[in-house]
């Protein structure tokens, strides 16, 4: 990975952060009917030597708390003291989906699917607007953390960007036990980081609005093997084992009912394997799930009741 290294002064809303200082900023957004402004915090580290700047964010969905969590004892954390370059840590993008516990903004839009926004549109589009003209241009890189959604619980997983080299060297050096490539999505942060051309990785691990203590140690680890790496931290990364899927697939319900996984998540599976099963609540008849290829389950659903078509495991080999 070769990024342009130079000794820069970072400004965001308008706030300088010169070399060899550290400050937190907002990016303002907008006001609650009640009138309470809501804004972005931004915390920024600038070094006094020339590096790449790294963006590390959390909270772009408001009900995923786990990446929050991480960033807050990434911020708390005294040893956290950057030798070159510059990071910039936003640890809750979605301020109104945080206050409201929801994955979206109060008009129902998804801020990760309005990328790179509009001045004037929707409030999430807002949002994605004043986050892509402020932030992004004076960024090399970004590291997104994320969890599942809708009652999916996601194994620690790296997802980066298909041919790009960039984005694998990241999801290599972070450290996740699986990483593997994950197409762009219409609207997205990391669709829009590529046309920029800067490398962005996606984190998933655990669930929304639930701590998962394991998801949170990983993603501190793999966070600081990122900036060791890139020498912006002193030290050496963590080696941690780390499978590289090369193909994924999603096990869906045939039918509707109640659902019993049969198998704990991150774990190895054999072809034909049981991985749970569907239940008649009628005591008629229950349907096994079966993996359809020797790989490695990294989400399981956590819904009891299910339809027929809903996403049950993900798997890859």
């Amino acid at each position: 990975m070769d990024f342009k290294e130079e000794n820069k002064t970072i400004t965001i809303n308008g706030d300088e952060i010169a070399p060899e200082k550290n400050k937190q900023v907002r990016i303002e957004i907008a006001r609650l009917p009640s009138g309470t402004l809501i804004d972005i915090p931004v915390h920024v580290f600038n070094s006094k030597k020339p590096g790449p700047t790294v963006l590390i964010q959390a909270g772009l969905h408001g009900d995923e708390i786990n990446g929050v969590e991480t960033l807050r004892r990434l911020l708390q954390d005294r040893t956290f003291k950057i030798q070159k370059g510059a990071v910039i840590v936003v640890p809750i993008l979605n301020i109104f989906g945080f206050i409201h516990f929801s994955r979206d903004v109060p008009d129902g839009k998804d801020v990760n699917r309005s990328f790179p926004g509009s001045k004037s549109g929707s409030l999430a589009s807002r949002i994605a607007y004043h986050y892509t003209t402020e932030v992004l241009p004076q960024v090399d890189l970004a590291i997104d953390l994320h969890t599942g959604g809708a009652k999916r619980d996601n194994y620690p997983q790296i997802r980066y960007t298909k041919d790009d080299e960039a984005s694998k060297t990241l999801a290599k050096a972070f450290g996740a036990p699986y990483f593997f490539a994950s197409r762009l999505i219409n609207g997205s942060f990391r669709r829009t980081m590529f046309r920029m051309n800067k490398p962005a990785i996606v984190y998933e691990a655990g669930e929304s609005m639930r701590f998962d203590e394991q998801s949170i140690e990983i993603s501190l680890k793999g966070i600081k093997n990122i900036l060791t790496k890139l020498d912006i931290l002193e030290g050496k990364p963590q080696r941690q084992k780390s499978i590289h899927l090369e193909k994924t697939k999603w096990i869906r319900a045939s039918k509707a009912g109640m659902f019993v996984p049969k198998i704990n998540n991150g774990n190895k599976v054999k072809k034909g394997q049981v991985l749970g099963m569907v239940t008649d609540i009628h005591v008629n008849k229950n349907k096994q799930v079966k993996a359809p290829y020797d790989g490695y389950v990294f989400c399981v659903n956590n819904q009891a009741v299910v339809n027929q078509g809903d996403a049950l495991f993900h798997i890859g080999s």
